[in-house]
């Protein structure tokens, strides 16, 4: 009887092994390393968009393994104890938490398509309107830029007076050229003296801002080309995810009773 009580001991032991086996990665110093630990890490891998094949499974593994091997090291030292460990645990606790809290609000507040189509509405009705081709030349002095004027409606062109005399290094290395542009992208003078000429049209006098002297020629109009919807979704979904984002945590500061 007791032989057989042995053998159905050592049958129920062996048949137990293969599952046990499956749910560690390894036995470190008697110490189960469970299987659980690779797979937390595996998640991490993906989620940084790197695929998990089996040789990064592996790689996995041995990571869990050494740490293991490192934490037991770590404990026979007494580091657990110290105030320095406590300390660091404690803000690695605070991330953890605080980052757990804002993706569950994230989660339970999405940004919803009707949101994203009224933030590209808004844009689209800001940007909208003509964007002028624009170039100038920028000078200290009113009568050098006067004298930049009748130079070129004497013959002289405009981008090579640019390139040796302009001193916005940006567009004078381009012959003056200021690209596509909304006319609310420069300042009020600029603007307003820009709208009034016609494609191809250059300015009688020199304009003056805060930054000096400005001859502007006009090159081209065109009404504003507007990135659609579907191109700047992804970007516009994020941003107003981190603005919803931003507007919980101000509320949460301001409610907040602090001494």
């Amino acid at each position: 009887m007791k032989r057989s009580l042995h053998a159905l001991a050592a049958t129920a032991l062996l048949a137990a092994a293969p599952w046990s086996l499956a749910q560690n990665v390894a036995i470190v110093n008697g110490k189960a390393v469970p299987l659980a630990r690779v797979e937390a890490l595996a998640q991490q891998v993906a989620a940084s968009g790197r695929p998990v094949d089996d040789q990064v499974r592996e790689q996995l593994k041995e990571e869990v393994i050494l740490r293991e091997i490192f934490m037991q090291e770590a404990q026979k030292r007494g580091i657990g104890a110290t105030d320095d460990y406590k300390n660091q645990m404690e803000l690695a606790r605070q991330t953890i938490m605080i980052r757990t809290l804002f993706a569950d609000y994230q989660k339970k507040n999405p940004v919803t398509d009707a949101d994203i189509q009224a933030e590209y509405d808004k844009f689209a009705a800001a940007n909208g309107g003509k964007e002028y081709r624009a170039r100038h030349i920028l000078v200290d002095k009113e009568d050098e830029a006067k004298a930049i004027i009748k130079s070129i409606k004497g013959g002289a062109k405009f981008e090579d007076i640019a390139k040796k005399s302009s001193k916005d290094p940006g567009s004078g290395a381009n012959g003056g050229d200021l690209d596509w542009a909304a006319a609310a992208s420069y300042v009020t003078e600029f603007s307003e003296a820009m709208v009034k000429l016609d494609k191809g049209q250059m300015t009688e006098e020199p304009v003056k801002s805060q930054f000096g002297w400005h001859v502007i020629r006009v090159d081209d109009v065109r009404q504003a080309q507007l990135p659609k919807l579907e191109d700047v979704k992804p970007q516009i979904s994020q941003q107003m995810q981190q603005q919803k984002l931003s507007e919980f945590q101000r509320t949460l500061r301001e409610k907040a009773k602090v001494e």
